[in-house]
């Protein structure tokens, strides 16, 4: 060892190090973390306070302090009476039924258009493919929800379709048709065509190659277009709002815009526990669906 010193000494004409230099700190990585911690706490922090404040009774739930004196007895009585309890705007059990139908309708007939679309975007003969995807993509930027909400009632008025739960799937998929598709496109241009150009050769038809051979390529892609289909039909309030006469016929997310009253004066306890239970679903199906709904991200489906 003292050899292999004096050596690198007389070679080098400077003295060997005798300590490894120490690690320099990453600040750009550390701000980066910083950040993103800061942002995660900005989303959970709100939502653990309103889990707590689910499980508070209703004199702890009137006050300033975040943690209680006291739990309600039992710790689920909140949830209970909100499952239990019919308001005037309809009874849980109805309008999570009514959600429940809407978003699967959502979910099953936008997928189908949104793959359909995308595939005949990307791999078929598709005529003015340029100006059907430079109309989806502007088409985006548009708050159509708010600025053809006339247009979308006088539509469903006509064709009978006020105060029918089931056929909000169609204004439904209609607002989310654009991005659906633009995903998908994105996800099928990571197909090689000649996986596609092959799969003609061999004589299979354009819906047999999307069935048999693309579909299990591209599977991750679709459950983010599933995920973002749900989100929307399961929170949508407005176009419910208007579109429902019948209170027992609106959706989840009416019921819980209209229910602070029916739930009690300032009895906030019963009011969280009314959210919780509303967004519960979309977070189990996104903590079920997050893997493949990161694998489509990265496999392209924001590609533009």
């Amino acid at each position: 060892m003292i050899a292999s010193h004096v050596t690198t000494q007389m070679t080098t004409g400077k003295p060997a190090e005798t300590h490894h230099r120490k690690r320099r700190i990453k600040w750009g990585t550390v701000a980066r973390h910083a950040v993103l911690i800061l942002l995660c706490l900005w989303v959970l922090l709100p939502l653990a306070w309103v889990v707590l404040l689910s499980f508070k009774s209703k004199y702890d739930g009137a006050r300033r302090y975040i943690w209680p004196e006291n739990f309600i007895d039992p710790i689920f009585a909140n949830y209970q009476y909100i499952l239990s309890q019919p308001r005037a705007v309809g009874p849980v059990g109805a309008v999570t039924t009514n959600s429940i139908t809407v978003t699967l309708l959502t979910v099953f007939f936008g997928t189908i258009a949104a793959v359909l679309g995308g595939y005949a975007l990307v791999h078929l003969r598709t005529p003015g493919k340029v100006i059907l995807t430079s109309f989806l993509v502007a088409s985006m930027f548009f708050p159509t929800q708010v600025t053809a909400l006339t247009g979308i009632f006088q539509i469903q008025q006509r064709l009978g379709f006020i105060n029918t739960t089931w056929a909000l799937m169609f204004p439904y998929v209609a607002l989310q048709i654009a991005i659906c598709v633009f995903i998908m496109r994105g996800v099928f241009q990571t197909v090689p065509q000649d996986l596609v150009d092959s799969a003609k050769v061999d004589g299979a038809s354009s819906l047999r190659t999307l069935a048999g051979i693309i579909f299990p390529l591209v599977k991750n892609g679709i459950v983010v277009v599933v995920i973002v289909l749900f989100v929307f039909a399961w929170g949508e309030y407005l176009l419910a709002l208007t579109l429902m006469n019948d209170a027992s016929k609106r959706t989840l997310a009416v019921f819980v815009a209209n229910s602070t009253g029916g739930v009690g004066a300032l009895d906030w306890p019963r009011t969280a526990a009314l959210y919780i239970l509303a967004i519960l679903p979309a977070l189990v199906t996104f903590a079920i669906a997050q893997r493949w709904y990161m694998k489509g991200l990265q496999e392209g489906a924001l590609k533009g």
